[in-house]
């Protein structure tokens, strides 16, 4: 296997070599061009991203600035919002859902590095795949950690690091990130009584 196929297959792989290195220096300069667009210039946001990111189902919207490793591992579902200065580690597949709710300076890594420092040092790297569910909300500031799955629904507390899978609709924070409740049926309650009470404001 070739380190770039290593590396997709979350096993050690050497973090630099050619083909490697070709593919991160055309993320850097596509997302030169995308964080550097002037604010009216939406379609060309809308082309450059589809140059960039591997798979869009539909719609999103990303926020500059944005950065990431490749680009073309990452895939990202309908009407999903990205917030200002994301970072997204692209090493292994990194899976945004549809209707995410990114915060601000949110950070997704799926590149992690070897415990024991001869090893890392050497230039060795593993990663591992990042899967964000479906209507997932994660606040600003938010780590997710590689390997992670968050289910559908969840909320992820501002702040969060999150080191294991979370489940879905269910509300968790903190460092590192756990499951503080459950999403139910109160919930839908109050949120559908405020909307209605907008709406018939309107």
């Amino acid at each position: 296997m070739t380190d770039v196929e290593l590396m997709q297959a979350g096993k050690i792989h050497y973090w630099s070599n050619e083909e490697i290195d070709a593919m991160n220096f055309r993320a850097k300069k596509l997302i030169y061009e995308y964080n550097n667009t002037k604010p009216h210039e939406g379609d060309k946001r809308n082309d450059i991203l589809k140059e960039l990111i591997g798979k869009i189902d539909g719609s999103c919207i990303i926020l500059q600035p944005f950065h990431c490793d490749y680009g073309k591992y990452i895939e990202i579902g309908d009407g999903t919002f990205i917030n200002y200065d994301c970072i997204i580690l692209d090493a292994c597949k990194v899976k945004i859902g549809s209707h995410v709710l990114i915060g601000p300076r949110t950070c997704i890594y799926s590149a992690t590095h070897p415990i024991y420092a001869p090893v890392r040092i050497a230039g060795y790297d593993i990663s591992k795949p990042v899967t964000i569910g479906d209507n997932v909300w994660l606040g600003g500031n938010v780590v997710v950690n590689p390997g992670v799955t968050i289910g559908d629904g969840s909320v992820i507390g501002s702040g969060s690091v999150v080191t294991k899978d979370i489940p879905a609709n269910v509300v968790a924070a903190g460092n590192p990130c756990r499951v503080i409740r459950e999403i139910n049926e109160e919930d839908k309650e109050y949120w559908e009584k405020l909307r209605d009470e907008y709406l018939q404001s309107r």
